[in-house]
């Protein structure tokens, strides 16, 4: 398989995750008090919004390459 191909997968294969999960989430740690033995931690919920756009021009670009790599070896 030639390079294009594999990138051109990898891309769509992306780009729908993006669509389908819309966004990275992860928990921040966060220490507040730190006085000897003592400590007050708390946690809180982050997200990283990923636009829909991202997802469609990542599996266009991929589709793309797989065109490209097909009509190039052709």
């Amino acid at each position: 398989m030639k390079t294009t191909s594999i990138i051109g997968i990898i891309l769509i294969v992306l780009g729908g995750l993006a669509l389908a999960y819309q966004g990275i989430t992860f928990i921040e740690k966060e220490e507040i008090v730190d006085i000897g033995p003592i400590e007050l931690n708390t946690e809180h919920e982050e997200t990283i919004p990923l636009p829909p756009i991202l997802g469609i021009i990542a599996i266009a670009g991929g589709i793309g390459m797989l065109i490209y790599g097909s009509r190039k070896g052709a």
